[in-house]
């Protein structure tokens, strides 16, 4: 049996319409990268070096990442010969395979997030200005809400203009009480009384949002690491997790950031916003590749639930979703 009828076989009967959201929230990329890959096996009768070569092309402009794409396509050249492959049928269902494989190779951590019944969990989350941060932490808060747990959010970026009353807006289109300071104030005093307020309230998740200013590296740094300081300061073992958001977008630029804010504070997991809006979905596999700390999140769409968590099966049947059916019918 086929990887990609294993694939099928293995997401029919989990949430279909999750499944559907990553098909969907991926179309730009499949459009473009799936298509070129269509037309390549087209093209070719014979996995040859040429193949390859040109493979190997499709897979950087999709943003995979150089590592990833070296190391994926030695993988293929191992697998073509280890099973004597001749001829390109097929040879997608093989791609899909190594790319979850690659993903989860040598992978300790897991997707899931760090959260336990019976104590005030924390969230840290960190990121530039633009990237979708603010969005990211009203879906999440509207996500626990509707699994049953309470939710308070803490406005830390306090030097943002707008940035304290745009988190107040999404607290209250959740539900959710937003605690904060005026304009200019100590982030970290701000997550103290959030802390405090959560306690009191038995709230079951805290979300803090922090500044996002790249200008100085030196201050961002300095202000993470005392935010996050006083967070363990208060609670033993918080943030349980500190999530990095990134513009899916902005490609190979998003893993400069990364890099930036792994050196500022411990970042446990990645939230990639804007997935749905760049043909350019390999970069997920670069950054899990580079910076070796797994996407938890990817932002799907625009609305409330197309935040999902990430699962890297239904990624790439979201990649390759048109050949797996064509697959399926013959």
């Amino acid at each position: 049996m086929s990887f990609f009828k294993k694939l099928k076989e293995k997401i029919t009967g989990t949430n279909e319409t999750v499944t559907e959201k990553f098909k969907d929230g991926l179309s730009k990329t499949r459009n473009s990268f799936t298509s070129k890959v269509n037309d390549l096996v087209a093209r070719f009768r014979e996995v040859d070096e040429e193949f390859f070569e040109e493979l190997e092309e499709l897979l950087l402009q999709a943003d995979v990442g150089v590592e990833t794409v070296m190391e994926l396509i030695d993988e293929l050249k191992f697998e073509v010969k280890r099973k004597n492959i001749k001829d390109t049928a097929g040879i997608q269902s093989i791609i899909s395979e190594k790319l979850v494989e690659i993903y989860n190779a040598g992978d300790e951590e897991t997707n899931e997030l760090n959260l336990q019944d019976g104590r005030l969990n924390v969230i840290l989350m960190v990121g530039v200005n633009g990237v979708g941060k603010t969005t990211t932490i009203g879906k999440m808060a509207a996500r626990f809400k509707a699994e049953g747990k309470s939710v308070m959010l803490a406005a830390g970026d306090t030097f943002r203009a707008g940035a304290i009353d745009q988190l107040v807006v999404w607290g209250e289109r959740v539900g959710v009480e937003v605690i904060r300071q005026s304009e200019g104030s100590d982030p970290a005093a701000v997550m103290y009384d959030a802390i405090r307020s959560a306690k009191n309230r038995n709230v079951d998740v805290l979300i803090c949002d922090t500044a996002g200013r790249l200008q100085n590296k030196v201050n961002l740094m300095n202000e993470l690491e005392k935010v996050h300081r006083v967070i363990g300061r208060e609670i033993e073992g918080a943030p349980h997790e500190v999530l990095l958001a990134l513009d899916a977008t902005t490609g190979q630029n998003a893993l400069i950031q990364a890099q930036t804010f792994k050196e500022a504070t411990d970042v446990t997991g990645i939230v990639l916003t804007k997935l749905d809006g760049t043909a350019k979905g390999g970069i997920v596999l670069a950054i899990r590749s580079k910076l070796n700390i797994p996407v938890k999140f990817v932002g799907l769409g625009e609305g409330m639930d197309d935040l999902q968590p990430f699962d890297p099966e239904k990624y790439v049947y979201g990649l390759f979703a048109e050949g797996l059916e064509r697959e399926e019918e013959q």
